[in-house]
């Protein structure tokens, strides 16, 4: 079994060749990008538009519907309850 200081040896040397690696590949997908771009004519608005699209309901916020006398806190009225309105009528606390 090798020792740990030729285990780390070997990592070190598995690092470098993994970065060579990376790195050649890198170059040959950067000019196979740079080929189709130039073969269709993108721009860079075609490939990352700015804009995305998003769902109606995704990331609104939703008003809440009711609120704690005692501490201010408020709850929509989706999700599970909190503690402070569970088994309780629901109407006592209506915003």
């Amino acid at each position: 079994m090798p020792s740990y200081k030729e285990l780390v040896k070997q990592r070190e040397a598995l690092e470098q060749q993994i970065q060579q690696a990376r790195q050649l590949e890198l170059a040959g997908a950067v000019s196979q990008v740079r080929a189709l771009v130039a073969e269709f004519g993108l721009t860079a608005q075609d490939v990352f538009p700015s804009g995305r699209a998003r769902s109606s309901s995704s990331g609104s916020k939703v008003a809440p519907k009711y609120r704690n006398p005692a501490t201010g806190q408020t709850w929509t009225g989706r999700g599970k309850p909190p503690r402070w309105i569970q088994d309780q009528n629901r109407e006592q606390f209506a915003i």
